[in-house]
């Protein structure tokens, strides 16, 4: 087991054990408890009651996180005809068709972060699945990422702006990037506000008992920080 460091132990004496905060409260403290050298993302883990073995159980979405989150979005876009050229004005890192699908099969090429496909182009995306699907990158019209034509361009520039996808994993917890830790206490609570919105709205309607079970915060390197339920889910807006 690895030593704890002398910051890592002062990071997490100040979470006070035991305690539940409120959602300001506890992103103001994982701003004073980070300590690693970069700018760490704050995430937001959040415990369902849900059993995700079940198909009509799953609990999936995207939200637009309102000041993004402070992440440089790579997006290569599957496409063609009129919508290469909106795609890249809409800034769009590559954009093509068979030869991009060519150099991610013949090289493992993986230097992107989010596909969007317009759905003519799915019949070249579809045989890259075993590689993409496994990383999380694989464009599903259920994630917004595969589109008409001409929604190309709109789908790219959500993506640039913090659109995320959240999806509950086998644990039945959902994990969510909501920024950096160098964001404003005020910005990251629109921004958990937002994501918290959107996993209340994705509740499957055979879902039964205590939806919400528990939520924490914590930065990439900080300790976890409790959150105070009632108060986390008045969030909703």
């Amino acid at each position: 087991m690895a030593r704890m460091g002398k910051q890592q132990k002062a990071a997490i004496a100040k979470v006070e054990e035991g305690r539940r905060y409120a959602p300001s409260e506890a992103l103001a403290l994982a701003k004073e408890a980070k300590f690693a050298k970069f700018d760490e993302t704050v995430e937001l883990h959040i415990r369902l009651g849900v059993d995700p073995r079940h198909a009509d159980q799953q609990v999936r979405g995207v939200v637009a996180l309102p000041h993004g989150t402070g992440k440089q979005v790579r997006v290569l876009v599957f496409t063609e005809g009129e919508s290469v050229k909106e795609a890249e004005e809409a800034g769009a890192d590559y954009v093509g068709g068979d030869e991009l699908a060519e150099k991610i099969r013949a090289e493992n090429w993986l230097e992107f972060d989010a596909i969007v496909a317009s759905q003519p182009m799915m019949r070249v995306v579809g045989r890259l699945g075993p590689l993409l699907g496994p990383r999380g990158l694989m464009p599903s019209p259920k994630a917004g990422t595969v589109v008409m034509p001409q929604d190309v361009a709109q789908a790219v520039r959500e993506l640039k702006a913090g659109r995320i996808e959240f999806r509950v994993d086998k644990t039945a917890n959902i994990h969510v990037p909501i920024g950096k830790a160098s964001f404003d206490v005020d910005q990251l609570v629109d921004n958990m506000g937002a994501v918290v919105d959107a996993i209340m709205r994705a509740k499957p309607a055979t879902a039964k008992g205590t939806y919400v079970k528990n939520a924490t915060l914590a930065t990439t390197m900080g300790p976890g920080i409790r959150l105070d339920l009632p108060a986390t889910l008045a969030m909703v807006v």
